[in-house]
Order: C-alpha cells, then structure tokens, then sequence
C-alpha cells in the first residue's frame, strides 16, 4: 500500500492519521465530513487498517495484504462494526436491514454499549464506523453521546456525516473532526483516463462529479445516473415555461416516485432530482455573477449561458436558497409533494 494508502486525494487527512498512528496518540473519536462519494468510508477503513494490520511497511502504513486488512477492507473482521442507517422489514418488523432511507437506531447503539467493552478479539483495536451519522435518531444519538464519554481505551469510534452540524454539537466537540474537500476536477479527470475513460467522457464525469472520487467512478459502473440526470435537467428546461397546472402535475408525479421508492428500499427520488437542480442553478448563478469558476453542467454550457442572460442575481440566488432550503427541510419529514409543489411555483418563468 502506498504512503497515502492508496487513496486519491486527502493526503493532508492521511498524513495527520498516519502520524497519530505512529506516535502512539490516536484518539479516541474521529468525525469524517464531507459530501457522499468523497470517500469518508474508503478513509475510515484504511484507517482501521493502518490500526490494526498485523504486518505494517512502516508505522501507520498498512500493508493491505495481511488477513486482518483483507477481513477490515471487505467489512469483516472480527474487531470491526459498522453501524449504517436501517429500515424495518416489512415481513418482520423485528428484523432491521440495512436501507439508504432508514435511521440509525437506539437498540443498535445499545447493542454495541454490551461489546465494546470486550477486548479485540485478534488486534490492538476495535473500531466501530457508524456510516451517515447523520441519520441516526434523536435517541440513538443521545446514547452514541454516552458511548463517547465512556469508551474504553480499546475503543476507537469513527463517524461520517454531510457536515457537522447536522449533529449534536456535544457529539462534535467529543470527536477529532476532518473536513474532507472535493478534490480538483483535474484529479478526477486523470484518475478516470487511467480506468480507461476516453478523454471527452472523462471531462464531462469529472465536472459533473464535482471533485468526488467515488461519485465519479459510480458513474462509470451505472450509465442509468447519467440518464436519469438528463431526463431531470430536460424536465427543468420544461418547467421553466410550464404553467401552474403542469407543475402541479409534475410534483405529483414525484411523490409518486418518492413512495414507491421508498417501498423498494431506494434511495430518495425527489433528493436526488434536487441535487442535479441545484448544480445546474448553482452553474446559472456562477455566470450570472461573472465568475470564472468551472461549470459543473459543462454539456448543458449553452442554456446556461442562455438563463443567465435572462435573469438577474437577485432571482437566480432565491432559485439556489429555496433548493438548499427544501433539502433541509425534507432532512425534517416535511411533506415531500407539498415541498415541490412550493419550489417550482417559485421558479422564475422564462
């Protein structure tokens, strides 16, 4: 494994960690921030690697190779829990599966209060990585807070959230926190020409990436995100010209998506139709505002240009608080089709 653990990118996070390692003086929580596919849980596993690989290049360098960093890298050693968000089984509501719309509950946390105690089974430590802490419930994380206050030396607790303040501020400040960052667009765009991406495709999934790693490659294992992107971005162009009853109709249909994505345990339509919204207004505005600043939707450069000499700053940024306010607001179980309703009448008619 190489010195930065075979990571792309977050070599300033992998040398902090790398150090702590080495000199003996790991903490005893660690909060791993940053946007989903940025690479908080590749980071937390290499660390739990660096922590307990059996056969090390050097201190806080593992070798990747060894039994325990094979069992740590597929999610299975004996010494490591990971903790994810969870849904109800809809046959035996006793049985919780793991779900991308699900919660991180109370009973899991006490489940861990009764093992964390015990000594590691095979190495120096027992690291638990509780995966989009930001979903936990309000009472899982009053428990999780407890957990911090009393772990046991053998204990090393790594959480990953969107931003901090999604949590407990009691649970932040009991945490070495690490604000992860998007890495430059050309990083991405090297590391995909290297996995074989022709040069144009590899542009384009860069920028739409915007600096995530992880994100960028699952675009390249599942063609259906960047067709279900165009169909959104097509649909925004639509809207913008549509009249009340259409946008009622269409928020309708969204929620109908919502629900039944839901009941097949997928992750949130009308989330993920927000996000590909917000790059694009959030492109709009960068023109609007003059900045030189790369577009993220570089395809779509000529609407954009388009939209912005059409509308003033003033209206653009509205567009861009109101979609970053409806993402908070559905992160409280707002009603989603009323929610969508809201934002597009809101929108500005071009």
């Amino acid at each position: 494994m190489t010195d930065n653990w075979n990571l792309l990118g977050h070599e300033w996070a992998v040398d902090m960690l790398q150090q702590q390692v080495a000199r003996g003086e790991v903490r005893h929580a660690y909060l791993f921030c940053g946007p989903p596919g940025l690479g908080r849980r590749t980071l937390a596993l290499r660390f739990a690697q660096a922590l307990n690989c059996s056969t090390p290049f050097a201190a806080g360098i593992p070798c990747g190779t060894c039994r325990d960093c094979k069992q740590i890298e597929a999610m299975q050693h004996p010494d490591l829990s990971i903790i994810e968000p969870t849904i109800k089984d809809k046959d035996n509501p006793k049985i919780l599966i793991p779900g991308l719309n699900g919660e991180i509950r109370i009973d899991q946390i006490r489940d861990l209060q009764k093992s964390i105690h015990l000594k590691p089974y095979q190495t120096k430590y027992r690291v638990l990585i509780f995966l989009r802490f930001n979903q936990s419930n309000e009472q899982a994380a009053t428990a999780l807070l407890k957990t911090l206050e009393e772990s046991p030396a053998h204990a090393i607790l790594i959480l990953t959230t969107d931003t901090p303040e999604t949590l407990l501020p009691t649970i932040v400040s009991r945490c070495e926190v690490l604000r992860l960052r998007p890495l430059p667009i050309s990083a991405i765009e090297s590391d995909l020409l290297k996995r074989g991406v022709d040069e144009e495709h590899a542009r384009l999934l860069a920028h739409i990436s915007g600096g995530r790693p992880g994100y960028a490659r699952k675009l390249i294992d599942d063609e259906s995100l960047l067709e279900e992107r165009e169909t959104r971005l097509n649909d925004l162009q639509s809207l913008l010209s549509a009249s009340r009853v259409q946008k009622f109709s269409y928020a309708a249909s969204l929620d109908n998506e919502e629900k039944e994505a839901k009941n097949k345990n997928k992750s949130s339509v009308i989330r993920k139709v927000i996000l590909i919204w917000l790059s694009y207004w959030r492109d709009v505005m960068l023109r609007v505002a003059g900045a030189e600043t790369p577009l993220t939707n570089i395809d779509r450069n000529m609407e954009i240009e388009f939209l912005a000499g059409r509308l003033d700053l003033t209206t653009v940024r509205r567009v861009v608080a109101d979609l970053e306010s409806t993402l908070e607001k559905m992160d409280k179980n707002v009603n989603s089709k009323l929610l969508a309703e809201v934002l597009l009448l809101d929108w500005p008619k071009v």
